[in-house]
């Protein structure tokens, strides 16, 4: 399951499809381990709270709160206000979400409820009933600005400014 792989890859590079699909890594920190796993036939209700990397695979009712990655497996149903910082998600999520790098939505995942991030990636076969809001990403996306001087264009602004 999440334990390092022997084809050589890390424990960070989660497979949550089973032999021969990989799932990419996810994490912000590759020195971070993974910080809870609920299995497949656990029930569990009240609040999760953690830092860190957690998969669930089993059933959860109440809130998630982290920072971190939260990994939801196929099997998975969750009834509950989840706040992470990047959520990747094959099973079902009803309730509020927020996301606060990005979503991640693979199939055969539904979703019924309100979802919040600035980045949201979604495959066919995704169920999605509920609503959407982008947001600012909490990490401003850093881009090179090329200066011209004005008036100038071309080798003959290079040559002026070189000049």
């Amino acid at each position: 399951m999440w334990k390092d792989k022997q084809d050589g890859r890390r424990s960070d590079e989660v497979d949550l499809d089973g032999p021969g699909g990989s799932f990419e890594s996810t994490r912000s920190d590759p020195g971070q381990d993974i910080s809870a796993f609920v299995g497949k036939g656990v029930v569990f209700k009240g609040t999760i709270t953690y830092h860190g990397t957690v998969r669930i695979d089993g059933t959860l009712d109440g809130e998630i709160h982290t920072e971190g990655v939260l990994l939801v497996g196929e099997e998975a149903v969750i009834t509950a206000k989840v706040t992470a910082g990047t959520i990747v998600c094959k099973g079902k999520i009803t309730g509020d979400i927020h996301a606060k790098d990005k979503m991640k939505l693979r199939a055969p995942a539904m979703i019924n409820g309100g979802v919040t991030t600035p980045m949201l990636s979604m495959e066919d076969g995704v169920f999605f009933n509920g609503t959407l809001e982008m947001e600012q990403p909490v990490h401003p996306v850093q881009r090179e600005t090329v200066l011209h001087p004005v008036g100038l264009t071309g080798d003959t602004a290079l040559r002026k400014v070189s000049a």
